[in-house]
């Protein structure tokens, strides 16, 4: 069920989420931060990105999560070896779960980029990592390259990338957090040099697996979800 929330009404909301008989709240964008506010708690891992996306129940406490972390770091956890360093394209809420997700895996050298450069060096200050230049982006050498932006979004930025294909090499992991759609030139041209490549849907199903386990303490399949999913999307 969609709740169309308008901001003055997030508290009226909460107050109706803590009365009917639900396991928990999927939260949107603008509210992701707004409603830390209204819960009773939340975790270390959404003080960490400052945003929440899920609120659950615990012990009749109504807290807050940010999956999105989770979602993340699954596909990344497949992988053979973990990346050394990695450059994170944007500064929003998407590349502040990124880089929270980074370092709990223990990547060593973490940059960030953006077209402004001003938000790249307060998400440098807030993390501890280091700000690169937008236009000195494709300098920085790093074995995992994560778009979180809106470039290659379905849409007027549909053709573009945050990366030239010239800037790519075979021994990089490229991955986009943009699911519309699922192949975005950033993954083509990927692909086209031979990295390892993640999509954005597979971010998108791993959150979604999380927040169905706080909501109900069980898992569903992977590869289930990913199918009707991609039904629905495609």
């Amino acid at each position: 069920m969609a709740w169309p929330t308008p901001k003055e009404r997030l508290g009226d909301v909460i107050v109706s989420a803590r009365t009917l008989p639900i396991s928990g709240v999927s939260v949107t964008i603008p509210h992701k931060q707004k409603v830390m506010g209204f819960l009773d708690g939340v975790s270390d891992r959404a003080k960490a990105v400052g945003a929440v996306n899920t609120l659950y129940w615990q012990e009749g406490a109504l807290l807050g999560e940010n999956t999105d972390v989770y979602g993340f770091m699954g596909p990344l956890k497949g992988l053979s070896r973990m990346p050394g360093s990695a450059l994170v394209l944007g500064s929003g809420g998407a590349a502040r779960a990124v880089i929270s997700g980074l370092k709990e895996l223990g990547v060593r050298e973490i940059f960030a980029a953006n077209r402004t450069h001003e938000r790249a060096l307060s998400l440098a200050r807030d993390f501890g990592i280091s700000a690169v230049p937008w236009e000195d982006r494709h300098k920085c050498v790093a074995e995992l390259l994560v778009n979180a932006t809106s470039l290659g979004m379905a849409g007027d930025e549909q053709d573009l990338s945050p990366l030239s294909e010239t800037c790519l090499s075979p021994n990089q992991t490229v991955y986009d957090l943009v699911y519309n759609p699922l192949q975005t030139r950033f993954l083509r041209d990927a692909e086209h040099s031979g990295c390892r490549t993640i999509d954005g849907l597979s971010m998108f199903i791993h959150q979604a697996a999380a927040q169905f386990r706080l909501w109900t303490g069980k898992d569903f399949s992977l590869d289930q979800g990913t199918a009707l999913l991609a039904s629905i999307l495609y």
